[in-house]
């Protein structure tokens, strides 16, 4: 998805879409998503887009396989705390 930066938005519109973040309790980015939305007349949807291109790789590990995965991304999902002190000069 696209990223786009605003520049000089107005003080009032700022209240705006602050007010409809804080009322619908969203983030402000979903909020002026909506506003974007309702003024192109295109009407929001929550809807995450599927896509299908991976399907036939659904299923296809065995047992072990499937674990022998699981614990090789929990090995790299592991923090190793010295690399991360901070080191005092």
């Amino acid at each position: 998805m696209k990223q786009i930066t605003v520049r000089g938005i107005p003080p009032d519109i700022e209240k705006r879409i602050r007010k409809e973040a804080q009322q619908k309790k969203v983030s402000i980015n979903k909020a002026l998503l909506s506003i974007l939305h309702k003024s192109a007349g295109r009407p929001q949807t929550d809807k995450k887009i599927l896509f299908h291109d991976l399907d036939h790789l659904s299923g296809v590990w065995k047992k072990e396989e499937a674990e022998a995965f699981a614990k090789a991304l929990a090995y790299q999902r592991t923090v190793d705390e010295d690399l991360w002190k901070r080191k005092e000069s």
